[in-house]
């Protein structure tokens, strides 16, 4: 091999070797495309508890337009609401001797 086949293999080494660097380490190398991918499972893993959470919040706004029942145990359970024939009855304290 000369000195110029030498020379030329050599420049071509390090050429390749800074091209693989700039591929691994460099702007929009592969280390960022780990960091965009990770990125993109978490906007993904939040977009689906979003879209779970609206149908559920959908089916409850059906229901309340449209379920007389759940309406009441609604207004029961979060409002303290009785209806027309039901009496309350409220516990006396016994006195302290």
């Amino acid at each position: 091999m000369t000195r110029k086949q030498g020379i030329f293999l050599c420049i071509a080494g390090l050429l390749l070797f800074s091209l693989l660097f700039f591929i691994i380490f460099g702007e929009h190398g592969f280390i960022d495309l780990n960091v965009f991918k990770k990125e993109r499972d978490q906007f993904v893993q939040k977009n689906e508890l979003l879209t779970h959470k609206n149908i559920s919040l959908s089916i409850e706004i059906d229901r309340l337009k449209h379920d007389p029942q759940y309406i009441e145990n609604i207004a029961r359970q979060e409002l303290g609401m009785v209806a027309e024939d039901e009496l309350i009855l409220k516990p006396q304290k016994l006195p302290q001797p």
